[in-house]
């Protein structure tokens, strides 16, 4: 028995080139990210692929109904754990303005961020229940890099300590009986 996850990270926004924290802000593709949901969903396009699940986030799901689109897929399901981090006080801003408000340090202070360990509770307890709902199925997850990340770090310790998840880029993980395995990472041939 194998279920496949494909996870990807949705299209860039205006705040993802302004360098802005996005957090749970409901930020819409800019242009190129739409472009980049177009090409992901070109490079899929001769995948099968049997269920896609997003981010109830604009960005997410504008990526995964492209990609639905094109799969001939109906339905999108959403999912308020496949969120990205809440990122509290720095939600908006940029690391030149998290600086100047809170210091170099910004990132040791409580600023109302969600902790890491719960975003990669709620990645890990998703791919796990969609897993065991559907056995050898093949699904998509339309997400968001700090969820993705944190997933991948907290399911693979060994593999990752650290992630930066480009945006529309893939990667597929496999549940083979009991073990995880991560057979791409952070791929995005599609884009060149």
């Amino acid at each position: 028995m194998t279920t496949t996850i494909g996870l990807i990270r949705h299209g860039i926004t205006e705040w993802n080139s302004l360098g802005k924290a996005q957090g749970i802000s409901n930020i819409p593709l800019n242009e190129e990210g739409l472009a980049q949901a177009i090409a992901t969903a070109k490079r899929v396009y001769s995948e099968q692929w049997d269920f896609i699940y997003s981010s109830d986030l604009i960005r997410a799901l504008q990526t995964a109904e492209v990609i639905s689109n094109a799969l001939g897929i109906n339905s999108v399901t959403t999912d308020y754990r496949l969120r990205e981090i809440y990122c509290g006080q720095i939600e908006g801003t940029t690391e030149e303005e998290r600086i100047m408000k809170w210091g170099t340090d910004w990132r040791l202070k409580s600023l109302g961020m969600e902790p890491f360990e719960e975003v990669a509770k709620r990645g890990i307890d998703f791919v796990r229940e969609v897993s065991i709902k559907y056995p050898n199925k093949r699904i998509l997850i339309i997400s968001h890099g700090v969820l993705i990340g944190l997933t991948l770090q907290h399911l693979f310790p060994k593999i990752f300590n650290k992630t930066n998840i480009k945006n529309t880029s893939i990667t597929i993980i496999k549940l083979n009986e009991r073990e995880w395995e991560c057979v791409l990472f952070n791929c995005t041939k599609h884009l060149e």
